[in-house]
């Protein structure tokens, strides 16, 4: 088969990328992870805290406004201490979905640059180097310049 062999540089670049695919994946995958567990935790200690005022505090509101919204809404929390907390909370979402949005534009960058980048470049490398040995291989044999003498019979 013409391609097994012509173009056997091919096959070696398709193996090679998709085996340096493997650890760049597994990078991207742990950075994803840690990144996102720890904006996990910094959404929660946001969520969690909350500001209260001294007439809040001898009210009782302490006991009853902790943890997320949700969970003081359920546990009893005044409406007007969720009323004032609840930009404070909406900040920490909008912070928590703005950190989401650059970790996936920079694992984006990274698979780019760390990946298709370097595929690309040993796709390039290998073409031309496949084009200089074509053009550097000696032509086969030419036919003889000299033609060879026809003999020929005449008719009487």
């Amino acid at each position: 088969m013409a391609w097994r062999h012509k173009n056997r540089w091919f096959r070696r670049w398709l193996v090679t990328i998709t085996f340096w695919f493997v650890p760049v994946l597994i990078i991207a995958v742990n950075e994803a992870r840690e990144e996102m567990a720890y904006n996990n935790v910094d959404l929660q200690k946001a969520l969690a805290a909350w500001e209260l005022t001294d007439a809040q505090r001898a009210a009782g509101a302490t006991a009853r406004c902790h943890g997320a919204p949700d969970e003081a809404r359920a546990a009893g929390c005044p409406a007007d201490v969720l009323a004032t907390n609840a930009a404070k909370h909406q900040e920490a979402l909008d912070e928590y979905a703005h950190r989401k949005a650059t970790l996936a534009d920079y694992l984006w960058h990274a698979f780019v640059g760390y990946w298709i980048v370097p595929a690309v470049s040993l796709l390039v490398f290998g073409m031309l180097i496949g084009g200089v040995r074509r053009a550097l291989r000696r032509p086969e044999r030419a036919p003889s310049s000299h033609p060879a003498e026809v003999k020929t019979t005449t008719h009487p």
